[in-house]
């Protein structure tokens, strides 16, 4: 039954201020989506606020550590739609404060909070996408911080750049067994309704960042391990999104 269903994209973290505007990107590309979270409270806002799209669906579930995501592994894997990709949009909130201020403990606990879902995600996960007909992607959304460390924020900046790193082993990795993972990372702060006041011209919205998703995934043939997301990437998807048509990496690759 699965060849008649258009396969889905599981976003990981679709609650949170960016996971939304990816969420908003992808059914505007025509694309079904499942968000897996672990507030029940957010996943109903989502689905309120997106209630006339037929193709969202939430299941609640968490990424915490590593029994819990091979729950909602082994969930997805029962789904009679097929997997087309997986975007993690996860992290904590930002940690402020000097690292020089704070104990060794703080900083673990921010790692737990922003990189480990990330592992968890990857470990059970992205073996899902293992298609030698229909490759799929795995995309980590990054953060500026991963580049250049921001001010008050040595915690978060130095996660930031553990997953930009860790985006890059997984994508030698990954190239094994035919998945194409990357870290989309995002160029500047982005714009979210609560920053909006104090926001800067240049910071892209939720959505903006979605839409570079969506082109990343509609056949893209970048084959980096990390793809930059900013303001120049604005334009809309050239149509609706094709998860089940080999991406043309593949075929370059398959003609070489």
């Amino acid at each position: 039954m699965n060849g008649t269903l258009a396969p889905e994209v599981l976003v990981l973290g679709g609650t949170g201020a960016v996971g939304q505007g990816v969420v908003g990107a992808l059914l505007e590309a025509g694309s079904p989506v499942l968000v897996v979270g672990r507030d029940p409270g957010r996943l109903a806002a989502l689905r309120l606020q997106f209630d006339d799209e037929p193709g969202l669906e939430t299941m609640l579930g968490s990424l915490a550590d590593d029994e819990s995501a091979k729950v909602v592994a082994d969930r997805v894997a029962a789904r009679q739609r097929p997997l087309g990709a997986v975007v993690a949009a996860l992290g904590g909130p930002y940690a402020r404060g000097r690292v020089i201020d704070r104990p060794g403990d703080a900083l673990m606990q921010t790692l737990q909070l922003d990189l480990m879902p990330h592992v968890h995600a990857v470990r059970h996960l992205l073996p899902l996408l293992q298609d030698h007909h229909h490759p799929r992607r795995f995309v980590m959304i990054g953060s500026p911080a991963g580049l250049k460390p921001w001010a008050a924020h040595g915690d978060s900046s130095i996660t930031a750049a553990a997953l930009r790193m860790y985006a890059q082993v997984v994508h030698q990795e990954a190239q094994a067994i035919g998945v194409r993972a990357q870290l989309l990372e995002v160029g500047a702060p982005v714009c979210t309704p609560s920053n909006a006041a104090n926001a800067c011209i240049e910071w892209p919205s939720a959505l903006l960042v979605g839409r570079r998703l969506v082109s990343l995934l509609d056949q893209c043939h970048d084959n980096r391990a990390i793809v930059r997301c900013d303001s120049r990437d604005a334009q809309l998807p050239r149509g609706l999104l094709q998860l089940d048509a080999p991406p043309r990496w593949r075929e370059s690759a398959g003609s070489a």
